[in-house]
C-alpha cells in the first residue's frame, strides 16, 4: 500500500522514500528513519538555497512482501498508469525519478534491475552487501552507508588489536549477513585468524545447541553479524543458558540497540563490542519530531482508510502509539545515511536545475539517467561530512565507531576507524576505556603462543591450534615469515638453540698483532740469531778438534738449513693464503729434512769410522774417497725436493674456511692433503737411521760419540710432534696454527740445544779439551779398552 503526501510543484522532481518493515511487528527504527527521511524533504524544502522556489514530492510505501513490492515498484516505473517499452532513456519519463532504499540488502537486490532498466538511481542507505557493488548488475545503484568490506575490515582489525586468533561467526539468513560472512573468510586468508567456527540462525535453530558448541571448542570470542531480530534472539538465549565471560562482537544491526542493555543478566555474559558507522547528531531533528507529534495529535484519525491498519506512512501515522522521546530514544544507526541520501538527490537536482540564489529553471525536463549522472558526481558537505561516491556507487569516505557496552547499559565510544586512506590514523582503540569482565584483555587462542625460538607445529585443521617445537641449533624460526618452519641459516652464520634469528660467525686467523704471534716471531729471531752466532764462532774455530768431531763443514750447511727451516715460522700468520700455505710447509718439510739427513750420516759416518773402517776396510776406503757422505745428503734432499715440488704442484695446501669445528667461527686454515705422508716417510725413514745409529755408536769415545746428543735430539723431536698431533686431534681452533709454528721452532731450537750449544760450551769455557792432544788421549784408551776386550 501506498499513499502520496506534498505533492510536487514540478512533477519531474519527485523523489521515492522507498522503506520495508512487517507488519504488524512494528520495527521502531525503521519509523526513526522514516521520521529522518522527512525532516530532510522538509529542510530542503524550506531552504531558499538548495532547491529554491522548488519543492520536493515523495511517497513513502510499506512493502511487506514481494507481492506489495513488485507493486508498487511497477507503479512507480509507470507513466500514466502504464508501462511501455523502452526505447531510448530520454524518450521515456517515468512517475519517479530517484528512490532512496530500500533497507535491506536482498530487497535492494531483487528491485535494482527492475530501476536499472529505465536508468532510475537508486540512493540506498541501508544496504551494504558488497555485491551491489557490481556497477555491472546494478548500474544505478549508489548508498551513503559503506559496504561490507569496510565492516567486516575493521572486525578484523579489532581482532588482530587484541591479538585474538580463534573467533567465531554467527550470521542469519538474510543476504547481508551471507555476504558479510563470505567476506571475512576470505579476508582471513591473509591474517593469522581462525575461523574456529561458523553458524547460520534461522527459526528453526537451537540457540542451545549452538553455545554449547561454542563452549565445547573454548571460543572466547563471537562476531554477531546477524540481522537485529537474530541477534536479539540469540544474546537473549545465551542470557538464558547462563553463558558467560565471552566477548561478543556486534554487527551494526543491533549495537547500538536501546533494549538489549537492559535485560538482566546481560552484564554476566562478558564484555559487549560493537561497531557502528558515527552517530551524527541532526540539529533541528527533536523539534522535528515533537512537532510532528503536536500535528498529529490535533488533526483527525485517517486510519480507517488503510484496511486492517497494515501500513505505517505519513498518511496514517496513528497506527502505533509511539511517543517522540521513544523515537528520539531509538537506535540512530543509518539516521545520517538516510538524512544524507536524501540531500544528495537534492543537490544533484540543484545542478540539474540550473539553481542559484533567483530560483531554479522551469526550462528544463530532467531524466533519470541524468539524475544518475549527477549523483555519481556528487561532492558536497553535510554537518561537516563529505559526502561523495566511487566508481561503485559507494561513499569514499566512511567514519565507524567502536562502542563499549558499559556497565550503566550505555553504548560508550572507545575507538573510531576511517576509511579515508589519507588520514595517519585510521584505526585507534582506547583500551583503557573498556572493562573486561575479568579485569584484563581475554586470551582467545586456540594454542598458547609460542615461546621465542619455538617452531609451530600445526595440530588439527587450524593454523592456530599448534604443538611447539624447539628450533636446532644453527636453525632459526622467522614468525613474521613462517612460523612453523626452522630455517637453516647460512654458511657463514650460526645460531644457539632456540633462536629467532642468525649470527653472522667471526672470521678466525692469527693475526700478526696477536702477542704469541709476536712471541714466537722474537723467538724465531733469537733462534736465527744464535745460529749467526754459532756458524761465526765455528767458522773462528774451524781446525779446533771439537768442530772437526761435530761434523766440520757439514756444521754449516746443517746449521744453514736449520735457519731455514724456522723462517717458515713467520708464514703461519696473518690470513692464509696459497703462497704462505706453501711457503710453511715447503721450507720446514725440505730444510729441516736435510737436517735430518745430516745427522743421520753423521752418526752412521762415527760408527763407519770405529767399527766398520776395521771390519769392512774397502766399503771404508770407497766411502772417504768418493765423499759418501756429501752424496748421501744431496739424495736427501733431491728426493724431498722433487717429493715436495710433486705433491705441492698437484695438490697444493690451499686456504680453507673450517665452518664444521665450530658453529660461531669460520677458521681460517691451511689444508693439507693426504699425499703429504709421501714425504712425511722420508722423514720417519731419516729419524729411524738416528736412532739406530746413535744405539750402535753408543759405547764409542765420549768426545766422538754424539749419539746421547742426538738421542735426546730426536726425544724432543718426537715429544714435540707427539703433542701437536695431539692437540690438533683434540682442538681445531685458529690457535692450532700457533701450536704448529711452535713445533716448528721447538723443533729448531731442540737441535741448537742439545747438538750445538754443549760444543760452544766447550769452545767457549773448555777451551782445554778442545785440543788434539785430549782427543788422541781419547782415542788411546778406548782402543786399549777394546783390544783388553
Amino acid at each position: 500500500d501506498s499513499f502520496v503526501h506534498n505533492p510536487s510543484l514540478y512533477d519531474l522532481c519527485e523523489v521515492i522514500k522507498h522503506f520495508k518493515w512487517h507488519m504488524p511487528s512494528f520495527t521502531l527504527s525503521s519509523y526513526r528513519m522514516f521520521q529522518v527521511m522527512r525532516f530532510a524533504v522538509q529542510e530542503i524544502n524550506n531552504s531558499s538555497l538548495i532547491l529554491p522556489n522548488v519543492s520536493l514530492g515523495y511517497e513513502i510505501f510499506d512493502h511487506c512482501s514481494d507481492k506489495f513490492n513488485f507493486q508498487a515498484i511497477l507503479n512507480m516505473i509507470s507513466r500514466n498508469g502504464s508501462i511501455q517499452v523502452l526505447r531510448c532513456v530520454n524518450e521515456y519519463l517515468s512517475k519517479v525519478i530517484a528512490v532512496a532504499g530500500p533497507f535491506r540488502s536482498m530487497e535492494s537486490m531483487t528491485v535494482a534491475p527492475m530501476f536499472a532498466m529505465n536508468l532510475i538511481p537508486m540512493v540506498n542507505y541501508g544496504s551494504s552487501s558488497s555485491v551491489l557493488s557490481d556497477k555491472w548488475k546494478y548500474p544505478s545503484f549508489l548508498r551513503t552507508t559503506a559496504s561490507n568490506k569496510d565492516l567486516i575490515h575493521l572486525i578484523i582489525l579489532i581482532i588482530q588489536h587484541f591479538n585474538w586468533n580463534w573467533v567465531a561467526f554467527v550470521s542469519s539468513g538474510d543476504e547481508n549477513s551471507q555476504n558479510g560472512l563470505q567476506l571475512f573468510k576470505s579476508k582471513l586468508k591473509d591474517t593469522k585468524i581462525c575461523l574456529a567456527y561458523a553458524k547460520e540462525l534461522n527459526e528453526m535453530s537451537d540457540h542451545y545447541e549452538i553455545l554449547q558448541q561454542l563452549e565445547g571448542l573454548s571460543i572466547e570470542v563471537i562476531i554477531v553479524f546477524a540481522g537485529q531480530s537474530s541477534a536479539v534472539a540469540f544474546i537473549k538465549s545465551a542470557i538464558k543458558h547462563n553463558i558467560h565471560s565471552k566477548v561478543w562482537i556486534a554487527g551494526d544491526s543491533w549495537s547500538l540497540n536501546k533494549n538489549l542493555p537492559r535485560l538482566s543478566g546481560i552484564k554476566a555474559i562478558g564484555t559487549i563490542i560493537g561497531i557502528t558507522e558515527t552517530v551524527m547528531p541532526l540539529p533541528g531533528f527533536k523539534d522535528f519530531v515533537y512537532l510532528s507529534q503536536t500535528q498529529r495529535n490535533n488533526r483527525p484519525s485517517t486510519c480507517e482508510q488503510t484496511p486492517s491498519r497494515q501500513t505505517c506512512n505519513q498518511a496514517c501515522d496513528l497506527c502505533s502509539d509511539v511517543s517522540p522521546e521513544e523515537i528520539i530514544g531509538e537506535n540512530p544507526s543509518y539516521s545520517f545515511a538516510t538524512y544524507s541520501a536524501i540531500y544528495a538527490m537534492a543537490h544533484a537536482l540543484h545542478n540539474l536545475l540550473l539553481c542559484d540564489i533567483k530560483g531554479c529553471s522551469d526550462n528544463v525536463t530532467v531524466y533519470p539517467f541524468m539524475l544518475l549522472r549527477e549523483l555519481k558526481r556528487s561532492n558536497f558537505t553535510i554537518l561537516n561530512r563529505h559526502i561523495e561516491f566511487d566508481s561503485n556507487g559507494d561513499p569514499t569516505s566512511t567514519s565507524y565507531a567502536i562502542v563499549f557496552w558499559n556497565q550503566s547499559g550505555q553504548a560508550e565510544k572507545v575507538g573510531s576507524y576511517e576509511t579515508d586512506p589519507t588520514l595517519d590514523v585510521p584505526f585507534s582503540i582506547n583500551n583503557t576505556q573498556i572493562h573486561w569482565y575479568a579485569d584484563q584483555v581475554p586470551v582467545a587462542r586456540c594454542s598458547p603462543e609460542c615461546s621465542e625460538g619455538f617452531a609451530k607445529k600445526i595440530d588439527g585443521l587450524h593454523q592456530c591450534c599448534f604443538q611447539c617445537n624447539v628450533c636446532p641449533g644453527m636453525t632459526y624460526v622467522n614468525y613474521t615469515d613462517d612460523p612453523y618452519s626452522c630455517i637453516d641459516c647460512r654458511k657463514t652464520e650460526w645460531s644457539k638453540p632456540g633462536s629467532t634469528f642468525c649470527t653472522q660467525r667471526s672470521v678466525e686467523y692469527i693475526l700478526f698483532t696477536d702477542p704469541i704471534a709476536i712471541t714466537l716471531m722474537f723467538s724465531t729471531g733469537v733462534l736465527l740469531a744464535l745460529t749467526l752466532a754459532i756458524v761465526i764462532l765455528f767458522a773462528l774455530n774451524y781446525d779446533k778438534p771439537v768442530v772437526k768431531s761435530a761434523g766440520g763443514p757439514m756444521c754449516f750447511l746443517l746449521l744453514g738449513c736449520l735457519s731455514a727451516s724456522s723462517i717458515s715460522v713467520f708464514f703461519f700468520f696473518g690470513k692464509p693464503t696459497v703462497t704462505n700455505c706453501v711457503l710453511r710447509y715447503f721450507l720446514f718439510l725440505l730444510f729441516y729434512t736435510v737436517c735430518l739427513g745430516c745427522f743421520a750420516v753423521r752418526s752412521f759416518q762415527i760408527v763407519c769410522i770405529f767399527k766398520m773402517a776395521t771390519k769392512f776396510p774397502k766399503i771404508h776406503s770407497w766411502w772417504v774417497k768418493h765423499n759418501g757422505q756429501w752424496w748421501l745428503i744431496a739424495i736427501v734432499f733431491v728426493l724431498q725436493l722433487l717429493l715436495l715440488t710433486t705433491v705441492f704442484t698437484a695438490s697444493p695446501p690451499t686456504p680453507v674456511n673450517d665452518m664444521t669445528s665450530y658453529r660461531d667461527q669460520i677458521i681460517l686454515k691451511c689444508a693439507m692433503t693426504r699425499t703429504v705422508i709421501m714425504f712425511l716417510l722420508l722423514t720417519i725413514v731419516l729419524v729411524s737411521l738416528c736412532f739406530i745409529f746413535s744405539y750402535m755408536g753408543k759405547d764409542l769415545p765420549k768426545n766422538y760419540n754424539e749419539s746421547k746428543a742426538i738421542t735426546l735430539y730426536l726425544l724432543f723431536l718426537i715429544l714435540t710432534w707427539i703433542t701437536f698431533c695431539t692437540a690438533s686431534i683434540l682442538y681445531h681452533g685458529k690457535y692450532l696454527q700457533l701450536f704448529n709454528a711452535m713445533s716448528v721452532l721447538s723443533s729448531s731450537y731442540s737441535i741448537l740445544f742439545c747438538y750445538f750449544l754443549p760444543k760452544c760450551y766447550i769452545i767457549i769455557f773448555q777451551p782445554q779439551k778442545n785440543t788434539q792432544q785430549h782427543f788422541q788421549g781419547i782415542i788411546q784408551r778406548y782402543t786399549q779398552n777394546i783390544s783388553s776386550k
